[in-house]
């Protein structure tokens, strides 16, 4: 786990072990004993001295300057979102933690979500808990249900393994996504209970948080592979939930008329039939109530 100390110099270099030295016209071969590039190549190619750039790695300096960070961030070849988590990075963290609040879902949304017969939706905080659940999501998985960790689920579940024909990129970008909502604040006792243990049960997950990726929030396809009807491609979307904190609506939804859209009302049909779907009702966290807007 990292150490809040130590933020910048964590990133800086975990990114330049991802750089080849031929991606910034440096000759590659030869002996190398990183597998990216060394200190002094990142140092000269940013403009600042090896015993500055190493003060940084070492946790020694804290506050670069902002030309300093936009000269790593070309160098690393960070795109936007990297460049920007570098600088919130170089911010400080203040010492006294804010009273933890309990994190309750706006009754607006929750209706919101029940009304959609076709559409599965749930609502997730930024450690990827699961806070709500409408009931076409609870037919696409048992782990779309309030108390559960979605980045657990899928890093440990063999069941959601086997879901997922994506399995490698939802896992990738899952960390990646924690890494961006959780930012800067890497000591919250929460994820280091989370990353603490998914380091020790999945040796993808620590290769995986290791790497520093940032992903911001976007829509994507979720292929699926589901034990009653088959597979389906369904798009997804995150929305971040105003007045909340942070709460993240995802969606998804299948182009009317098609195979997809379909499948997911096969799906539903047999879902009601058998009375196995769920509502958005927090069952096992306790601190994933409603609220009046």
């Amino acid at each position: 786990m990292d150490s809040s100390d130590n933020r910048i110099g964590e990133y800086l270099r975990a990114r330049r072990n991802l750089v080849r030295p031929q991606d910034v016209g440096l000759p590659g071969g030869g002996l190398r004993r990183v597998p990216g590039l060394r200190r002094e190549e990142v140092a000269m190619l940013a403009g600042i001295s090896s015993d500055y750039y190493l003060r940084l790695e070492q946790g020694r300096d804290h506050r670069p300057s902002p030309e300093v960070l936009d000269a790593l961030a070309r160098v690393l070849r960070l795109d936007a979102e990297a460049a920007a988590h570098l600088h919130r990075l170089a911010q400080p963290v203040p010492r006294k933690r804010p009273e933890q609040r309990p994190e309750r879902v706006p009754t607006s949304i929750r209706q919101l979500i029940d009304g959609w017969p076709d559409n599965p939706a749930y609502v997730q905080n930024r450690f990827l808990d699961i806070l709500a659940v409408n009931a076409p999501a609870a037919a696409l998985s048992p782990n779309y249900a309030p108390g559960v960790n979605l980045l657990r689920a899928v890093f440990l579940d063999p069941a959601e393994r086997a879901l997922r024909r994506d399995w490698e990129e939802v896992t990738a970008e899952g960390v990646a996504s924690l890494r961006t909502l959780v930012g800067p604040d890497v000591d919250d006792p929460r994820l280091v209970e989370l990353v603490g243990e998914l380091s020790v049960r999945s040796e993808r997950f620590r290769q995986l948080w290791g790497r520093h990726d940032i992903q911001p929030k976007k829509g994507r396809v979720s292929r699926l592979s589901h034990p009653q009807v088959g597979d389906m491609d369904l798009q997804s979307n995150k929305f971040t939930i105003g007045g909340t904190d942070g709460l993240i609506l995802v969606a998804f939804n299948a182009e009317p008329g098609s195979r997809n859209a379909e499948l997911l009302a096969i799906l539903g049909s047999l879902t009601a039939s058998d009375g196995t779907a769920a509502r958005g009702t927090p069952t096992t966290n306790p601190s994933a109530g409603s609220e009046k807007d």
